[in-house]
């Protein structure tokens, strides 16, 4: 008799540390190509961080909405974010304190920009989410970082935090 692909050893591993671990790449990667999409669309073609007239002129008109920072501080920090926190996203370092910052700017764009693209903002929510609560998984330099810690001697605190990465 033979067992069906997903309860025999192959499904073993898709529900095991590396499943997960493929699992949390994946959603590291879907939300930081998003952003990381956003940002290059903020920035003059063939730079890193030139903010293009387009952008402030978004952030002058269509974004005026979020409170707080003028439009010019605005643009400059949203750009810096989609550029910075994908990065760190696409490597799992410091993969909660990125997604963190992703689900904020989530919440912005939801609740100032663009309100009615609440099922486009569900989506990089939820993947936001699992990234804060489970780490950046088995393929991160998190967890990286975390063995080499373990290895010289780290506390059983960060042994343990570190298997939740």
């Amino acid at each position: 008799m033979t067992r069906p692909l997903l309860t025999g050893g192959f499904g073993r591993h898709l529900s095991g540390p590396v499943g997960e671990g493929l699992a949390l790449l994946v959603a590291r990667l879907a939300l930081a190509s998003v952003f990381w999409r956003a940002g290059r669309s903020k920035v003059v073609d063939g730079t890193w961080l030139q903010i293009s007239d387009g952008t402030r002129y978004l952030f002058e008109h269509e974004y005026a909405g979020v409170p707080l920072l003028p439009p010019e501080l605005a643009a400059q920090l949203a750009t810096w974010a989609e550029f910075g926190l994908p990065i760190l996203l696409m490597l799992g370092l410091g993969s909660r304190l990125a997604a963190a910052g992703l689900l904020g700017m989530t919440a912005v764009i939801q609740v100032f920009v663009y309100p009615d693209a609440w099922p486009v903002h569900l989506v990089w929510a939820g993947l936001a989410l699992v990234l804060i609560s489970r780490g950046g998984g088995l393929f991160s330099l998190d967890a990286v970082l975390a063995r080499i810690t373990r290895g010289r001697g780290g506390t059983a605190e960060a042994a343990t935090r570190s298997r939740m990465t």
